[in-house]
């Protein structure tokens, strides 16, 4: 006896045959997805950047780098401040995106127009007479960048800056452990 394609079975029974995902095509579709996932993500600068481009991060490196210099302790570069600047406006620092673009252009035009050469490339005698002159616009922009530049040295490493807590070592403020990285060992209880 033939069952029939007649009635709620039988076409059920077709819509299964004329659409089902057979399992080559749901391996071939898994692989193309999974290659385009790897494209999309080669499309990215490969900068170490999230927000800035490599010419922004130098600029406002060396910006940092005037606001805290080197001395006997690291200095902004090194406590990665440009790092916690990046990150930050990749998230709460978002709303000042177009005034960080439009800051550093503003600054490495003021330095090409002064001295010739982009602000990275002056020395600090000249990056400090050109951070001093600045006015309108760019003054405030500079204010903006001395504010976020205290947050990223003097703030909680795990935001991006104050690299080895460098500032706190400094200060003698003893380093805070993050949360859920160190075991600590509890007391006993009980005799």
């Amino acid at each position: 006896m033939e069952i029939g394609l007649e009635g709620r079975y039988g076409r059920a029974l077709n819509h299964v045959k004329t659409h089902s995902l057979r399992r080559r095509r749901f391996l071939r579709i898994a692989c193309a997805a999974t290659a385009c996932g790897g494209l999309v993500s080669c499309g990215r600068n490969n900068g170490p950047w999230r927000f800035l481009t490599a010419a922004e991060g130098r600029t406002l490196e060396a910006i940092c780098e005037r606001i805290i210099p080197t001395d006997q302790t690291p200095g902004a570069a090194w406590a990665g401040v440009v790092n916690f600047i990046d990150r930050q406006l990749m998230g709460p620092y978002r709303r000042q995106q177009s005034a960080y673009r439009n800051g550093l252009m503003e600054i490495d035009r003021a330095a090409a127009g002064k001295f010739g050469t982009n602000f990275a490339a002056l020395d600090a005698q000249r990056q400090t007479a050109l951070l001093e002159s600045l006015d309108g616009g760019a003054r405030r922009f500079f204010t903006t960048v001395i504010a976020h530049t205290m947050q990223g040295y003097y703030g909680d490493p795990r935001h991006g800056g104050n690299r080895d807590a460098v500032s706190w070592r400094m200060l003698g403020v003893p380093v805070i452990p993050i949360r859920g990285r160190n075991r600590y060992e509890f007391p006993k209880q009980g005799a």
